[in-house]
């Protein structure tokens, strides 16, 4: 009779757990992912990627310990010149045509106080992969006029583009690198529950 009563108990746990477990999207017409890097020292350039997916897969309603991944294509860069572009999709930078794709494999979603997280990944440009800690704010969750459930978050983190090989490195006369080292990541994510 023990033996009943504890496997009912086991199968009721992994029923809850299956029900607290859900997938949520990217809903991609209102998210982005953008990027600012200094230019000649004294002002910065701004870009996006305009192709990209994600999922997050979170097992409560708060997100803790929650998991990440998306990708972006490298050839859907914009920084509104097309010169610029095309030399960011050469070998100097990103090397579309070897690598055409950037992805983050995030590991863990904390909750760290009020509205903010660290999300811990993997992120992998060019053929190199590092683990970066990315800072995460909860936006909310509501649902929206047409019954979907949506949460928004903001991610935003810096990374030296010299770890990745992004290895354009031209000096100026006066001192500073043409384009900078650091490279500020700015990421508008509305996500929306899959049923």
């Amino acid at each position: 009779m023990k033996k009943l009563t504890l496997l009912s108990g086991f199968i009721l746990l992994g029923a809850v757990a299956a029900v607290a477990q859900s997938t949520w999207d990217f809903d991609k017409a209102h998210s982005s992912i953008t990027f600012s890097v200094d230019h000649l020292v004294i002002s910065e350039v701004v870009g996006n990627f305009g192709t990209f997916e994600g999922t997050l897969e979170s097992p409560n309603d708060n997100f803790e310990g929650s998991t990440v991944n998306f990708t972006l294509e490298v050839n859907s860069i914009n920084t509104d010149n097309e010169k610029r572009d095309g030399h960011l999709k050469s070998d100097d930078f990103f090397n579309a045509k070897k690598y055409p794709n950037i992805t983050f494999t995030g590991k863990s979603l904390k909750h760290v106080d009020g509205k903010m997280y660290k999300l811990e990944g993997e992120l992998t440009i060019r053929d190199v992969t590092k683990s970066v800690v990315l800072d995460a704010k909860h936006g909310g969750t509501i649902t929206d006029n047409r019954g979907n459930i949506k949460a928004g978050f903001k991610i935003t983190g810096v990374i030296n583009r010299f770890d990745y090989n992004l290895k354009y490195n031209p000096a100026l006369e006066a001192g500073g690198l043409v384009v900078g080292e650091e490279v500020e990541i700015i990421c508008n994510i509305e996500l929306m529950k899959q049923s």
